[in-house]
């Protein structure tokens, strides 16, 4: 069977600067006036503020203890904050297009790279062609003024994106459920990961955070589901908890366990 018609990739403009609003505790990233990508709490920088954040820290489900995780998109690096202080064991790479957006990491009180942390200023889309088996996590959260690029949900990515994830890992695609391209780039997502993608319903609001979990090559049936396929299938059966509401609750509970000092010392 044919893959599903996936978009060009057109030449990109360059874009206005990203603009940075303070108010009070609250510090925004935005590309459009009013559009606000990331936004922090100036008393408390490596909160997470926004609920697609929230959910997108749901990977910790399928992967409690990830040792490498890449994030597609930098913005106010919120998620990037998040997962260096409460994922210690874990090795973070974060792909950013944008030079004007990787300069504002200080304002975002982003960490400096070191031993476990890097921001690399590169395309994604050639950055994932030519990585293998390196993650155990992957975010894809690289949006722009106009929304999800095309050449982030098309077939070919969706496979390097598979290629990247070691066995049992889990990609997390952060996508607009009014984007008219939705049903196209969920239909890719499923044919690149054998079908084996969920969600929570409505945890984000019009944020769809996608999960999809790359299966061994092979799996003997005489053993137990790896933990990922099997927390997938569980998701998959009723969208999460079945009520809007406690897929919402779900998240905080999740989040406030990462924050749990026992978490950290595990």
């Amino acid at each position: 069977m044919p893959p599903p018609t996936e978009p060009s990739r057109p030449p990109t403009p360059s874009p206005a600067p990203p603009l940075v609003h303070t108010r009070g505790d609250r510090r925004t990233l935005e590309f459009m006036p009013g559009d606000v990508q990331s936004e922090m709490r100036l008393s408390r920088p490596q909160a997470l503020v926004l609920a697609y954040c929230r959910a997108i820290m749901c990977f910790a489900l399928f992967v409690p203890r990830p040792r490498a995780i890449v994030m597609v998109g930098l913005g106010g690096g919120s998620l990037a904050k998040f997962c260096y202080r409460h994922f210690p064991q874990a090795r973070i790479t974060v792909i950013e297009l944008r030079a004007d957006v990787i300069a504002l990491r200080e304002q975002f009180c982003v960490p400096p790279d070191d031993e476990r942390f890097t921001v690399v200023h590169a395309d994604a889309v050639d950055w994932l062609a030519g990585a293998r088996a390196c993650a155990d996590v992957l975010v894809v959260d690289g949006f722009d003024t106009a929304g999800l690029p095309p050449a982030l949900g098309t077939a070919r990515f969706y496979g390097d994106c598979r290629g990247a994830l070691r066995d049992g890992g889990v990609l997390v695609a952060n996508i607009f459920s009014y984007d008219p391209r939705y049903a196209g780039m969920l239909a890719r997502l499923r044919l690149m990961f054998n079908d084996r993608v969920c969600w929570f319903e409505r945890m984000a609001g019009n944020n769809h955070i996608l999960f999809a979990v790359k299966a061994p090559a092979r799996l003997d049936p005489a053993r137990p589901l790896p933990h990922a396929l099997r927390m997938q299938r569980w998701v998959a059966r009723r969208r999460g908890l079945g009520s809007i509401a406690l897929n919402r609750l779900l998240a905080r509970a999740v989040v406030a366990w990462l924050q749990h000092p026992f978490k950290r010392s595990k």
